[in-house]
């Protein structure tokens, strides 16, 4: 797998899409949990900053995937407060 994933010309984070896909795919109703925005946080978090290509990834998997509605208010709350550390 690339590093990047480039779709529709904007490139993303290879990693996080591919994980969104991997939690998304098979059993459940095909939306993030709480548990899968949590492996996606600590995904985003495992370099240790949040650059453009990570932000541009997570706006991404934010406006084309389903969340829970817990999972998302999670996420959302979880990313500003870390990010703002960054």
């Amino acid at each position: 797998m690339s590093y990047y994933k480039t779709i529709d010309g904007v490139k993303y984070d290879g990693e996080l899409i591919e994980l969104a896909d991997k939690l998304t795919s098979g059993a459940g109703d095909g939306r993030l949990s709480k548990e899968d925005a949590g492996q996606i946080l600590e995904a985003v978090k495992d370099g240790n900053s949040y650059t453009d290509i990570e932000k541009a990834t997570v706006k991404h998997l934010r406006e084309n995937y389903k969340w829970t509605e817990a999972a998302d208010e999670w996420f959302r709350s979880e990313i500003r407060s870390w990010a703002a550390t960054k």
